[in-house]
């Protein structure tokens, strides 16, 4: 299958797809000139020949420029950062981001005040990273001002220009450049990368807590994330950009729920394994972080179950079928990865059983219903519900049994 993926993407690359053939269409409509090549992300996966996701367009049509160009077209355009010169377009709900070139006239570390240019190379120059000013024009035809290839296909997290001066003008640079190292599994530091991150470490509280939350959620979804180890300087600081990451050391078993299945260590997962220990650090980092309401709740449920299992030595054995019932399946699959990484003595052998296990239980349906409470004599209203919470636990207590004896005696105590 590989093969024939590799295959595909030899003779249809991404940037002959229709869509794009259409959006570019309209870019590069009245003009011989070069108006639009895609940058990031999508170029550095194309020449590695990895699965592409989100595709970013630089250009040197203005904003204003875009949106005529595509006024009469059937390509939204959505102004989701047209003070710094970015729109998304979308067309079948494929969603572009495109944004006029520009060059930096003035940095705070937060923020950059910019001025629209139509030089690819000054674009560039203000550009993080070499590897992430790669251009490529819709033919494939690469543009490569400041070596990007050469580092990439090396793996070398390069800074364009000075370290120093690049991280003062935007520090979320020092995360962007952990987030890469760890990528790319490159540990093998310049000493005058290192020294300019350390010096400018305190700068990440100058961040918006937004931006940097953002950048952790694309840290947490790296497919190696756990190569972290490798490298003592990046997990101290790593740790002292999150204090709150208590047990950095718990990543180490990421790997072996890999093995079985990538798809298990999402992200939640990931975030309650490094937080939950009992305590209230979990919602500490809820509250500074501004979390969504899914993973608070998340958060939350592992704190609290696992605090139960601690109690209950047969929460994942007799009284499995109960927690699955109350929950569901992933939930407590996810759940039982959590207290796999979290218990120091649970060897990895059990962890595979444990989730066949899980998805193989069967799981009854409760059998008494309103109506069945009904057609027994007992009276509309608040007595229903309450009644069949009761005769519910009692059943659930019972293994998922109860027969007609047990529930003649409830009912008639309520009639």
């Amino acid at each position: 299958m590989k093969f024939l993926s590799n295959i595909e993407k030899l003779f249809f690359p991404f940037y002959k797809s229709k869509n794009i053939n259409k959006i570019f269409g309209v870019l590069n409509s009245d003009s011989e000139k070069t108006q639009a090549m895609f940058v990031g992300g999508c170029v550095r996966k194309y020449l590695l020949n990895e699965n592409i996701g989100d595709i970013d367009i630089a250009t040197i049509l203005t904003p204003e420029e875009i949106i005529k160009k595509f006024e009469n077209s059937n390509v939204e355009v959505k102004k989701t950062g047209i003070d710094h010169g970015t729109l998304t377009l979308v067309l079948d709900n494929q969603h572009f981001e495109i944004t006029t070139l520009r060059k930096d006239i003035a940095t705070d570390g937060r923020h950059a005040k910019v001025s629209f240019t139509d030089s690819w190379e000054e674009d560039s120059k203000r550009r993080d990273f070499t590897i992430n000013a790669i251009y490529l024009d819709q033919k494939g035809k690469l543009f490569d001002p400041q070596s990007g290839v050469s580092d990439l296909n090396k793996k070398k997290i390069k800074f364009i220009g000075n370290p120093d001066e690049r991280i003062k003008e935007d520090y979320l640079r020092i995360l962007r450049f952990i987030r890469f190292s760890i990528e790319y599994s490159n540990f093998d530091f310049d000493r005058e990368i290192l020294k300019s991150i350390q010096t400018n470490l305190n700068g990440i509280t100058k961040l918006s807590k937004e931006r940097i939350y953002n950048e952790l959620n694309k840290i947490l979804k790296l497919k190696n994330l756990e190569e972290v180890h490798k490298s003592k300087i990046l997990l101290d600081i790593f740790q002292l950009v999150f204090p709150e990451f208590r047990y950095i050391e718990r990543i180490k078993k990421f790997s072996k729920i890999r093995n079985i299945k990538e798809k298990l260590l999402e992200r939640d997962v990931i975030l309650a394994s490094l937080l939950v220990d009992g305590s209230n650090n979990h919602e500490y980092f809820s509250h500074k972080y501004n979390v969504s309401n899914e993973t608070k709740d998340y958060l939350d449920f592992c704190a609290i179950n696992l605090k139960e299992a601690e109690k209950d030595k047969d929460f994942f054995r007799k009284n499995l079928k109960k927690h699955i019932f109350y929950n569901n399946k992933d939930k407590i699959k996810s759940l039982f990865l959590v207290y796999y990484i979290t218990k120091k003595n649970l060897n990895h052998k059990e962890l595979a059983p444990m989730l066949s296990k899980i998805d193989n239980m069967s799981i009854p349906k409760f059998p008494i219903t309103g109506n069945y409470l009904l057609s027994r004599g007992i009276k509309n209203g608040k007595k229903i519900g309450l009644l069949l919470k009761q005769i519910e636990k009692k059943w659930i207590d019972n293994n998922f049994a109860l027969d007609d004896k047990e529930l003649s005696v409830m009912l008639k105590k309520n009639i």
